[in-house]
């Protein structure tokens, strides 16, 4: 049996990349037959057959943080005879890097336009370090966003890198009775049956684009659509509570706060559409989500997922998120409801074409590659 070692600071917890991690080594694992090894600093949700090592983060002074992860990440690896090794982080060697961001340098200067820290400078090294010496065989993007970009920054050979979407697990959603989740997110919230429900879920409601939002929806509150916007996640409600007054939309506008992963699948059955305007996403895993509950989808052309977005037939990609007319010309479109009933078939359809099952078998083909 063929030893893997998995890298990833954080394994199974709350994020993207967490998440990625930890249901694509649980199916190869139940699937393949490989002996997984997972290195990690924290990790929760462990799978039979899968092997923790605990990676100690030196997080003091900051810029060692990812300098100590990488350092202790290695010396535990050297000592364990894999036949490959699986990083989603960066670190000084590996087989496969799975690029759950953009490069770092880029991320500092051109996303958040900022100056390098001293943190930055030291997580920039290991990056370079691990493509320019590293010995990787495969750079996997999460999105043709992603791997734009990294080649923008390295210039290595195109064939090394790979573009494999996340996935979404359907069983979560089509086994579900959605007419009774709807009535009773409905009747929770205080919702009329007739009223349709745009989710927006995000950590950053500010990076996330809410301010977009609620301007295109002010226009269509003016033009007395009838609508309610629930806003789940963690972000900062006061700031926006006063911008839903200040668009006169507050009674239109619901903060459920942060949610458990089952609360926010039923919060995406009971919706009629997502809309997500970020200002940068390398994929967004929450627009395949919520395609899987039937939901068409308008996000910003700064998303990664815009990947499987097929505009006008399963949703819409903003490419000015400053256009409020255009962007609530778009929702209006999905507040109709012979409209988006097409639109959230073909959303469902599209969830079906990327799930968690497909992405493992994508990645079984490159491991058994590399492993020969």
């Amino acid at each position: 049996m063929k030893k893997i070692a998995v890298v990833i600071p954080k394994y199974g917890l709350v994020g993207g990349a967490e998440q990625f991690a930890s249901e694509l080594t649980s199916r190869l694992a139940d699937q393949h037959g490989y002996n997984f090894h997972v290195f990690a600093n924290r990790w929760q949700g462990a799978s039979a057959g899968i092997n923790f090592h605990h990676v100690p983060i030196v997080s003091f002074p900051k810029f060692l943080t990812t300098l100590s992860f990488a350092y202790f990440a290695g010396q535990k690896i050297s000592r364990g005879n894999f036949s490959l090794v699986h990083s989603h982080e960066r670190i000084f060697a590996a087989d496969i890097w799975t690029l759950h961001g953009v490069p770092h340098r880029y991320w500092i200067h051109c996303v958040r336009k900022k100056e390098m820290s001293l943190y930055d400078l030291a997580t920039a090294w290991v990056e370079k370090k691990m493509v320019t010496q590293g010995n990787c065989k495969k750079f996997i993007a999460v999105s043709n966003l992603t791997k734009d970009i990294f080649l923008q920054e390295y210039n290595i050979d195109p064939q090394r890198v790979a573009v494999i979407h996340p996935g979404v697990g359907l069983n979560d959603y089509v086994t579900t009775d959605k007419k009774s989740i709807r009535a009773d997110i409905r009747k929770e919230y205080g919702f009329s049956s007739e009223e349709p429900i745009i989710v927006f879920a995000s950590m950053n409601f500010e990076i996330k684009g809410l301010d977009a939002i609620m301007l295109a929806l002010a226009k269509l509150k003016a033009k007395r659509q009838s609508f309610k916007l629930l806003v789940a996640g963690k972000g900062n409600v006061k700031k926006y509570t006063q911008m839903a007054r200040e668009v006169n939309i507050a009674e239109n506008v619901v903060f459920t706060g942060q949610l458990s992963k089952e609360k926010l699948i039923r919060l995406y059955l009971a919706g009629d559409m997502y809309v997500m305007l970020s200002k940068f996403d390398t994929f967004g895993m929450v627009v395949l989500e919520a395609m899987a509950a039937g939901l068409p989808v308008i996000i910003s052309s700064n998303v990664g997922a815009k990947d499987i977005v097929q505009e006008g037939k399963n949703g819409f990609i903003i490419s000015d998120t400053s256009e409020a007319d255009y962007i609530a010309s778009k929702i209006g479109l999905l507040l109709n409801e012979n409209i988006r009933s097409s639109m959230a078939q073909r959303a469902l359809d599209t969830a079906a074409q990327n799930t968690w099952e497909m992405v493992a078998t994508k990645y079984q083909d490159i491991y058994a590659d590399i492993l020969k």
